[in-house]
């Protein structure tokens, strides 16, 4: 997705591996979203970076939204795909800790066939990626405070939902849009 996106915008994208995900080291200062968020814009400052959109999917959109807020010169913008991280009443989150990597695909993909096969972490429990975000995300994975929030975002954010997504269903997205001052909304 990287690669075909900057492809086509003919854009420089930096795709990160979160500390902790992929067999990386996680800083004992990164306990949460918001300090994650904090440490890519931290990278931002340091790499030179400035007209940075912030574009992330799930998990990745949450990061996003909160690297938005700290309120940054460098980030102009940012695309939320599918993100998590808020509560909203009458559009609850799937409670995805009872199902096996197939199910999750099957609520995740609208073609589960096309998803990635994730690779064997062996042993038992959570593989140490889920471990990870569970570490920053909380096992609820939202944050009572971010909807609230998110009216104080002063840039353009463009919200993106899958029509068949099952993990949360296309009017938390609305929820999410609707939240953001100068947001829009693509189903």
């Amino acid at each position: 997705f990287a690669d075909l996106l900057a492809e086509r915008t003919h854009s420089r994208v930096l795709l990160p591996t979160h500390p902790g995900f992929g067999g990386t080291p996680r800083a004992g200062g990164l306990t949460g979203v918001t300090e994650l968020a904090r440490a890519y814009v931290a990278m931002l400052e340091q790499f030179g970076l400035t007209d940075v959109t912030v574009i992330g999917n799930s998990f990745g959109g949450w990061l996003a939204a909160e690297i938005a807020l700290q309120e940054s010169p460098r980030v102009s913008g940012a695309v939320i795909i599918d993100g998590v991280g808020i509560e909203v009443d009458g559009h609850p989150m799937t409670d995805i800790s009872g199902l096996s990597p197939a199910e999750i695909r099957a609520y995740s993909f609208h073609d589960p066939s096309k998803a990635p096969t994730p690779q064997s972490a062996g042993g038992t429990g959570p593989s140490p990626d889920l471990r990870a975000l569970i570490g920053y995300a909380g096992p609820a994975m939202s944050d009572p405070t971010l909807l609230r929030r998110l009216g104080g975002l002063d840039l353009p954010v463009h919200v993106v939902w899958g029509e068949s997504d099952r993990i949360v269903d296309p009017g938390y997205g609305k929820a999410y849009a609707a939240a953001i001052p100068m947001a829009t909304f693509t189903l």
